[in-house]
């Protein structure tokens, strides 16, 4: 039976447009995501995990000399990076099920990987470690606490899902990395639950 974490992709494809224009420009992550990028050699390759229009997160990197890979669900999104940056590769592809012939030294999955549900997010430690290269960066953003919370966005409910972080912290470990920062509810950057991790094995 579909749930509703189903409807991220298709409800992320029908507001494209309106998701675009309401994400905001100022980058305030940019503290989170200069830690991540000093654990990048530079023009490393880094994999953008449901990048949105590439703005502003991706472009800063792209702007730093990275060579960043994006990968979304919605069409309409990807056609916005690809109008942005045309030098750059860009998929539409699920997070879940892509794949990419290298191995890369960052992985980006902000205010995305929590749109997935328990036992999908649980799986994709596992696809993590097999595309990321030795000593590669992972960035992601998580829930608050452990299970399901329910959004809006454009009038239509939006799907959020987390584990505990000592599940987090578990599966890092086990999928052969290690934690370097973790913060919950980051009043620098907008209340986000950031971990950032290095993989060690």
């Amino acid at each position: 039976m579909a749930g509703e974490d189903d409807n991220i992709i298709p409800l992320y494809e029908r507001n494209a447009l309106a998701f675009d224009a309401l994400r905001g420009r100022e980058l305030f992550e940019k503290p989170w995501l200069d830690r991540f990028a000093a654990l990048v050699p530079p023009r490393g390759e880094i994999l953008d995990l449901d990048c949105g229009a590439a703005e502003p997160m991706a472009a800063s990197l792209i702007r730093d000399g990275f060579r960043v890979t994006g990968v979304d669900a919605s069409e309409t999104l990807i056609a916005l990076c690809r109008e942005r940056f045309p030098d750059r590769a860009w998929f539409v592809a699920d997070m879940r099920e892509f794949s990419l012939p290298i191995r890369c030294n960052g992985i980006l999955a902000w205010h995305s990987f929590f749109h997935l549900n328990q036992d999908d997010q649980r799986a994709m430690f596992s696809r993590f470690a097999a595309l990321s290269a030795p000593g590669a960066a992972l960035m992601f953003t998580s829930g608050h606490f452990d299970g399901v919370a329910m959004g809006d966005f454009a009038g239509e409910p939006l799907y959020h899902a987390s584990l505990s972080a000592q599940e987090y912290t578990a599966l890092l470990e086990e999928n052969g990395f290690a934690v370097v920062s973790h913060v919950a509810q980051d009043p620098q950057c907008g209340g986000a639950t950031v971990w950032l991790a290095k993989r060690i094995s």
